[in-house]
């Protein structure tokens, strides 16, 4: 005799809890180096380069493109907490090494570690919440997940801008870091339970179609995901350009530490509680209106910074690219979750999960070329423009 799973968010919601909470540790790893890095780089090695200082987010992007879609793939083999648990301790030398690194070698080492960390724990907590919750509420699932990850980027990125200011860049923000990565090893450990058994009972209560190639219909075959994934390649791509440039721009506008960090932390910060709210418009409204009205609004906000060297107005921008964010980011998620077999979920997550942050590595490699060669606002507009181009695409491509 078999037992019946209640799949819901509310039949669930304390392993549910959990996992947000779990997830705001995973996101509070990449808030480690939002606001600090230009500087850090240039007191502690001498990097100067915008493309030489951009190499860290390469190396990140990559590394978590990669892991991403390994996780996918192993998520059903393995189980999902295992692959939580190995990720945190991939992260747990992270801090350490940025601490005592006597060489930009060891950043990019531990960009490294860092990327293949956040692709495995943050690939784990999506699947574990989409599998708990069912189809009802995938779209509010992913929006508190992303919500607890990006507001912990958010703060993470503020704290460690103060920080800096008022002790240097070494070492308390990097103690912040450790405390981040133990504290959520431990939570992973002992209280997250693993959900591959409620994906079994959907399985036997859908009749959507598996695929025979999970990787081409996610990538370039089917309208829907294919859409979906080209924008979250350009998506990361603005994010990996924000997240290397804007520090630079803000400190040629003269702005200390503590300012560069607001800025910073504005963008994430309303990127993660907004999804609070659009990951539950992505349970009752047109996906792909979602998307092309978000990546549209991104791709304005992105040349307003352009064009801007005043605080307030650049804190104002901030807020509407990190609100364009909001608006796709569960929804990608949802889409893919609703448009794919349950035991297909995770790979086809995977897949667009490796193309959504090489973005990273793209958007970085990108816009520290244009900079270099043209200067930092050339490299902004750039990536703005490519950013209103996805939005069009979506529309174009993708079926209602």
């Amino acid at each position: 005799m078999t037992s019946t799973i209640d799949i819901g968010l509310k039949e669930n919601w304390k392993q549910f809890t959990l996992l947000v909470l779990v997830n705001g540790f995973v996101g509070g790893m990449v808030g480690l180096e939002r606001t600090i890095f230009p500087q850090f780089a240039e007191e502690e090695f001498g990097v100067e380069s915008s493309a030489a200082i951009l190499s860290f987010i390469i190396a990140f992007g990559i590394s978590k493109a990669l892991a991403n879609y390994f996780a996918g793939k192993l998520a059903n083999k393995f189980g999902r907490k295992n692959l939580l648990v190995y990720g945190w301790f991939i992260a747990l030398p992270v801090p350490f090494i940025l601490l005592n690194a006597t060489s930009w070698n060891l950043v990019i080492l531990a960009n490294i570690l860092l990327g293949v960390s956040q692709g495995l724990t943050w690939s784990s907590t999506v699947v574990m919440k989409i599998d708990l919750v069912g189809p009802k509420n995938r779209g509010f699932a992913m929006g508190l997940n992303e919500f607890a990850g990006y507001l912990a980027v958010g703060v993470v990125a503020f704290l460690t801008g103060w920080l800096a200011e008022e002790y240097g860049v070494l070492p308390y923000p990097f103690y912040l870091g450790i405390a981040i990565a133990v504290i959520g090893t431990v939570l992973s450990i002992v209280f997250v339970r693993d959900t591959r058994h409620f994906v079994h009972q959907e399985a036997q209560q859908v009749t959507a179609q598996t695929q025979e190639k999970v990787f081409l219909e996610t990538t370039f075959k089917n309208p829907t995901l294919s859409s979906v994934t080209q924008a979250g390649l350009v998506n990361n791509l603005n994010d990996g350009m924000i997240w290397g440039l804007l520090p630079m721009v803000l400190l040629t506008l003269e702005f200390n530490l503590e300012r560069i960090g607001i800025v910073a932390a504005v963008y994430p910060t309303v990127w993660g509680i907004c999804q609070l709210f659009t990951g539950k418009m992505a349970d009752h409204y047109n996906h792909k209106h979602m998307l092309v009205f978000g990546m549209l609004l991104q791709g304005v906000a992105i040349i307003g910074i352009g064009y801007t060297e005043n605080y307030a107005a650049l804190i104002v921008l901030a807020a509407i690219l990190g609100f364009g964010t909001a608006l796709v980011y569960p929804t990608f998620l949802a889409a893919i979750a609703d448009t794919t077999h349950p035991q297909q979920r995770a790979e086809s997550i995977g897949v667009f999960r490796l193309w959504r942050d090489l973005g990273y590595a793209v958007g970085a490699l990108l816009s520290g070329v244009i900079a270099e060669f043209y200067g930092l606002t050339p490299a902004i507009l750039s990536i703005g423009i490519l950013t209103l181009l996805s939005g069009l695409l979506i529309q174009v491509r993708m079926p209602r």
